[in-house]
């Protein structure tokens, strides 16, 4: 593990990253999910994928990587493109998993591998209608403390900075980032996803013009047990 610190507009990040297979000829560049670590997607496909430089990262404010500042989606993509920059790595096939998917996106590798990603808008349950009625009486009131009872499950333990972070990429649209997506794309889902359910894969498979969309069996971390699947994919649609 290494830590990489740098500045990007006024701000100090230390970012924690990990690098397998330093001397392979491909870069593949692994973005875990919202709450997640590198340490899973490492778990996932460390194993796999012989001739990829593998390059796992906490994403600001997870993991070990630090963030002291409220960013969206695009933020965190340029915050990346800094940071791809100052280790020399190269955007050839870019894994997402979830949150990661739409930073993965906007990142626009020559291959982009989706799993499970977030970025379709669905209609909200009335459970969650309820949540987000409730918290605006509540901060109507001035008790915002109680408030911590209706936040999602993702949310709960964030401090100020990564929860108001987290209002803001929740809701993010990502059709058009999808739409306008150039080149060649995996898609890849989890049959049983509540997280992100299938149905939103298949419209970004549909969005995407050049996607191939696989559903394996699994929850949202599906690929915990699909990675050997998953890399044989990859390497089928990229080193061909």
């Amino acid at each position: 593990m290494a830590i990489k610190t740098f500045q990007h507009e006024q701000h100090t990040y230390n970012i924690s990253y990990e690098i397998i297979n330093p001397q392979a000829k491909h870069d593949l560049i692994v973005l875990h999910g919202w709450g997640s670590n590198k340490e899973i997607m490492k778990q996932a496909f460390e194993s796999h994928l012989k001739g990829f430089r593998h390059i796992y990262i906490d994403l600001p404010g997870f993991g070990r990587s630090t963030n002291d500042v409220v960013m969206n989606t695009a933020e965190y993509t340029r915050v990346l493109e800094v940071f791809f920059e100052l280790i020399a790595a190269k955007k050839e096939v870019i894994l997402g998993h979830s949150f990661g998917g739409k930073i993965a996106t906007l990142l626009n590798p020559k291959l982009l591998v989706l799993l499970s990603s977030a970025g379709i808008k669905l209609p909200k349950s009335l459970k969650v209608l309820t949540k987000i009625r409730l918290t605006k009486i509540a901060n109507s009131l001035g008790i915002g403390s109680f408030t911590r009872l209706f936040r999602a499950q993702d949310a709960k333990e964030l401090n100020t900075i990564m929860y108001e972070t987290f209002k803001k990429v929740v809701d993010e649209d990502f059709s058009k980032e999808f739409e306008n997506f150039p080149n060649k794309a995996l898609v890849c889902w989890g049959e049983d996803d509540t997280a992100t359910p299938l149905i939103a894969g298949e419209n970004i498979a549909k969005l995407i013009k050049k996607s191939h969309f696989t559903t394996y069996q699994g929850d949202h971390f599906f690929f915990l047990n699909r990675a050997k699947a998953i890399s044989k994919q990859i390497e089928k649609e990229y080193l061909k």
